[in-house]
């Protein structure tokens, strides 16, 4: 059904300042409209200082605006408001850095939907997105992602008809072949299946073999004639050994002009690093278990090893805690009138959205099948405007409201260290993540606390006299090494962003940073002691648009990253040696503004994200861009 109104939007770029937006509302109802305000969310903010030319600025709440019309606006059917607005936080450079979401508020309370379009500049070109990967060839018919350490194959021009256990095969390991059997039934539903439990004509028998020579993650394949043998010294690399042999007939069946099926040969294979890592951001975009449960099944595929669960933002709280039910009933909701107001993506209705513990529980037992560790991510202390507004007594009441904003745009939004009950609170929220998560760490984030955070607090500034504590990063420091102690107190250790190093730091042992803002960031916590994961926005994160035409989709604060960018960064750049080993792994990050549809999602993350899984499986030396792009294109998205 068509909505009664929609708002259109252009930029012109000026000489001295970010440029301006042009709003025209269109009424395409059959009534006059009056008496509204205008409500739009987008990447793109108005600054505190602006010019507006025909509307008025009521509100803005990081990315939500609302605009009021001159007094006394009459729309008649057919017409249209126009409005323009110059002083802009930055310039737009793709057409999603425009509207994203917009609704109107009439006059008796009500909300009603408004269509919009993509952000048009003159002389932009929105044609087709263009095509980002080569159609790719290879030296060797083997589909293999991530390629392994080692391969010596002969083909056979015909594959088999299914795989099987071999006769005398120990129950585990049938049961490690019925679970890539179903890993593959779900993120191939319409194929024709790689397994079977029970000997098959034509098929070919898989010999287990447990060699403890091998490495853990690691594996080996020889192919005869007769069976494929399966070495291995865990379970860890069983399934890895499986997936391999799951992919190669997958590649066998789906392109056999390009991939055969081994008949003869070798493959011994192992991870190059330890953390080979996913982050999905649910705060900004909520996402049903469903879609959690095929991105892990992904990451399985691709053989990466951490779901990195980013819960908490400034957006929305979405993990149930039982001792303090307000941060889901108050802090997953976000709507027009609702405690939190709507922002990307939101329009007139509310959403809401949080994972109960039994969906915890769900998720937490489906990636440990597939051998996925499941990291939990609560932000704090910045980040935390959700969890402010449900719970108000974290506050500092003698604070002024607006004392300091993020970089997002959120006023006060870091929980304050000089609060008592923020510490009572976080212990109860770690007690319950405790008993969800088995993971060794709970990742703090400890990111982008804005410079002047807390200076206006009383409490804070009498906690800096008495502890001597000199500004807002050593009060971050205080603040994070008091809850490293809690965490180790419940046996757990303390994962977070690179700032957690800022002000002091926090105790070196025990803790993993990972560098988001560029590689250097890395290369410096090493230096300092500190084990590290290289996320660099640069290359990793992958809500960043691949190139610079206005058309194509994604952030654009780190510049644009290409497929082929992605596959070829080396994350560890000019480390020196020394520091090498307190390189945990990589991982790529994927933050939710841009995600509003799943066909943006599929564009940005794929195929960046096995792109990621290559580099970090893979030795340098034995990557292939070519090789890559021909595989990767038969690989699942979500």
């Amino acid at each position: 059904m068509t909505a009664d109104y929609r708002l259109e939007a252009s930029w012109t770029p000026m000489a001295g300042s970010f440029g301006s937006f042009t709003f025209t509302l269109f009424n395409l109802s059959s009534g006059t409209l009056s008496g509204f305000s205008l409500v739009y969310t987008s990447m793109t903010r108005v600054a505190d200082q602006h010019a507006a030319e025909g509307a008025t600025l009521k509100r803005r709440v990081a990315n939500f605006h609302e605009f009021a019309p001159p007094e006394g606006l009459s729309i008649a059917p057919g017409q249209s408001w126009q409005f323009s607005v110059e002083g802009l936080t930055h310039a737009p450079k793709h057409a999603t850095a425009g509207i994203m979401s917009a609704y109107l508020t009439l006059g008796d309370g009500r909300h009603v939907p408004v269509s919009f379009g993509d952000l048009m500049m003159e002389g932009a070109d929105l044609g087709e997105l263009s095509e980002l990967l080569p159609k790719g060839e290879v030296t060797e018919p083997y589909s293999l992602l991530p390629w392994p350490l080692s391969l010596s194959l002969r083909p056979d021009g015909v594959p088999p008809v299914a795989l099987y256990p071999a006769a005398g095969s120990g129950v585990e390991d049938i049961r490690a072949v019925a679970n890539v059997l179903a890993l593959y039934q779900r993120l191939f539903p319409t194929d024709n299946v790689p397994f079977t439990l029970q000997p098959a004509q034509s098929g070919r028998p898989i010999r287990f073999k447990a060699e403890s020579s091998i490495m853990p993650s690691a594996y080996e394949l020889r192919f005869t004639a007769d069976e494929i043998i399966l070495a291995s010294d865990d379970a860890v690399g069983r399934f890895y050994g499986l997936v391999s042999v799951a992919q190669l007939l997958h590649g066998a069946r789906r392109q056999p002009d390009v991939f055969n099926f081994p008949a003869f040969g070798d493959i011994a294979d192992q991870p190059r690093y330890d953390w080979r890592g996913c982050h999905l951001d649910v705060s900004r975009q909520f996402y049903p278990v469903a879609d959690v449960e095929r991105l892990i099944d992904i990451l399985a595929w691709n053989k990466l090893n951490i779901f990195h669960w980013h819960l908490t933002d400034d957006e929305a709280w979405r993990l149930e805690i039982k001792a303090y039910p307000e941060l889901t009933e108050i802090g997953a909701r976000r709507g027009p009138d609702e405690v939190l107001v709507p922002q990307l993506g939101d329009g007139a209705e509310p959403r809401s959205g949080y994972y109960t513990q039994d969906d915890v529980r769900r998720i937490v037992a489906h990636a440990g099948a597939l051998h996925v560790e499941v990291v939990p991510e609560i932000d704090i202390p910045g980040h935390s405007t959700a969890a402010l507004f449900a719970l108000p007594q974290l506050v500092d009441g003698q604070e002024a409201p607006d004392g300091y904003r993020s970089v997002q745009g959120y006023p006060n939004n870091a929980l304050n260290p000089a609060i008592d009950f923020t510490y009572e609170f976080l212990g109860k929220v770690f007690d319950e993540m405790r008993g969800l998560f088995p993971s060794d760490y709970i990742h703090i984030g400890g990111d982008e606390v804005a410079h002047d955070s807390w200076l206006a607090s009383p409490l804070c500034k009498a906690l800096m006299e008495r502890e001597k504590l000199a500004g807002t990063a050593e009060l971050q420091s205080y603040f994070l090494r008091r809850i490293k102690d809690m965490l180790s107190e419940r046996g757990k250790k303390l994962a977070g962003w690179n700032e957690v190093s800022h002000g002091g730091g926090v105790e070196r042992e025990g803790t993993l940073l990972m560098a988001w803002e560029k590689a250097e960031a890395g290369i410096e916590l090493a230096g300092e002691g500190y084990d590290v994961v290289m996320t660099p926005a640069q290359a990793y994160y992958l809500d960043m648009a691949q190139s610079e035409a206005w058309g194509e989709p994604g952030a654009s604060w780190g510049g644009f990253t290409p497929p082929e960018k992605t596959y070829a960064y080396e994350a560890e750049g000019e480390l020196p040696e020394e520091l090498r080993d307190r390189v945990r792994g990589i991982q790529a990050c994927i933050w939710g503004e841009n995600f509003v549809s799943r066909a943006y999602f599929n564009r940005l993350v794929f195929p960046r994200l096995p792109a990621v899984a290559e580099a970090a499986w893979t030795p340098c030396l034995r990557k292939d861009w070519q090789r890559f792009a021909a595989i990767v294109r038969m690989w699942p998205k979500l």
